[in-house]
């Protein structure tokens, strides 16, 4: 028989609007003893069936949904999420030029916990929730039914995965150990990818049309590059005619990356055309505003610098810092580009951090255009949580 929970009456109003998520508070009674990321059934409080869900015994999210359907949870049901994810996404990849997309986001396709990124013929698995953990293999075999001849490499080296009573994991789980570079290719620009050892699965993938608009800013004009990683803005900066580009990042493996994609790409970087800075990004900009340095565009992608909601007041303090900062050293008319990854800050909030930011660099400031996450990490209309990447570009007076 399979375990089940039952909702607090009146908790049942979100799965019937289809989100994803049952919380701790919400569940009056657990039926059977499921082990950690076993598949139960969902009731309301009236014992009306509503959803299979993943149950998580140590998260305040008790059970992830993943069927609002009476269906198995097994391999055809996950070579069916795959292939519809797959098949939405066919239509970006042979229009933007894709060898590396993201494959499966999560909650917003339909598999709660899951992201795959492919890159060429490696798919990289992240699984964050116990759900995920208790089907790996399951997955690992639906996925190599719809892509036979991939290598499946795993990147779950997250602390979320705690919050879930799962230990961090990394490792091949099927074919060969990626290596060192796997070049992708987006938009007509190569990108050197670093599946093990790279942020996140290797790369953001996730700000691919952020940087392809980022082109239209950035013709015979002097770019810095703030948080560059491995170069992704600037190459699009060099592609797009920039005068100059510097790409500063405190890590000096990521610059290194940086300087051989621009190679890659055959773009010229003589004459300090591109240039790569190891620094700290929160004291060169003090060091550029006290110098008196100027730029014409700045591009400003941070980490998520907020993971709950305890660290939002802080985050919001770093932001405002941070483009503070950029406003001050941009020639008049400059161009802002200027990102926020993290989920908890939505695009109200980090608008009014930009205008407050404004005030105190004393600068007028216009947003004229608004940025978010590339179309391969769509958001379900169910779950808004989806929607992390906001971004703006800003006319700065």
């Amino acid at each position: 028989m399979t375990p089940a929970i039952y909702l607090v009456k009146g908790r049942d109003k979100s799965l019937r609007r289809r989100h994803p998520w049952v919380f701790s508070r919400g569940i009056s009674k657990v039926e059977g003893e499921p082990e950690l990321g076993q598949t139960v059934d969902v009731f309301a409080d009236n014992g009306q069936w509503l959803a299979k869900a993943a149950y998580s015994p140590n998260s305040q999210i008790r059970a992830r949904v993943w069927s609002f359907e009476k269906t198995n949870i097994d391999k055809a049901f996950f070579v069916k999420r795959i292939r519809d994810a797959q098949l939405m996404r066919e239509e970006i990849i042979e229009r933007d030029g894709l060898t590396g997309y993201r494959l499966i986001a999560a909650e917003s396709d339909g598999l709660p916990g899951i992201t795959i990124d492919k890159y060429q013929n490696f798919l990289v698995c992240q699984l964050l929730s116990a759900g995920a953990e208790f089907n790996k293999q399951t997955l690992v075999e639906a996925l190599l039914e719809v892509f036979p001849e991939a290598n499946i490499y795993e990147r779950s080296d997250v602390a979320v995965r705690k919050k879930e009573g799962l230990p961090e994991s990394t490792g091949v789980l099927h074919g060969e150990m990626p290596p060192k570079s796997v070049v992708i290719e987006e938009n007509g620009v190569k990108i050197s990818v670093d599946i093990v050892g790279g942020h996140k699965t290797g790369f953001y993938l996730d700000q691919r049309d952020s940087r392809l608009q980022s082109m239209k800013y950035v013709k015979n004009k002097d770019v810095l590059n703030c948080f560059s990683y491995t170069g992704g803005f600037g190459l699009y900066a060099l592609k797009g005619g920039a005068k100059r580009v510097i790409n500063a990042d405190v890590s000096q493996p990521a610059l290194d990356t940086a300087k051989f994609n621009a190679e890659l790409n055959e773009f010229d970087i003589s004459k300090k055309r591109g240039v790569f800075l190891n620094a700290d990004v929160f004291k060169l900009l003090r060091e550029y505003r006290d110098q008196g340095t100027k730029f014409d565009v700045v591009i400003m992608d941070p980490p998520k610098f907020a993971e709950s909601k305890a660290q939002l007041n802080g985050a919001c303090r770093g932001y405002k810092d941070i483009n503070m900062l950029a406003m001050q050293i941009l020639n008049p008319g400059g161009t802002l580009l200027t990102y926020s990854c993290s989920g908890l800050m939505d695009q109200v909030l980090f608008q009014k951090i930009i205008a407050d930011a404004a005030v105190d660099a004393n600068r007028q400031v216009k947003f004229v255009e608004r940025f978010e996450q590339a179309a391969d990490h769509p958001t379900d209309t169910a779950y808004p949580e989806g929607f992390y990447l906001k971004g703006f570009a800003c006319k700065v007076l």
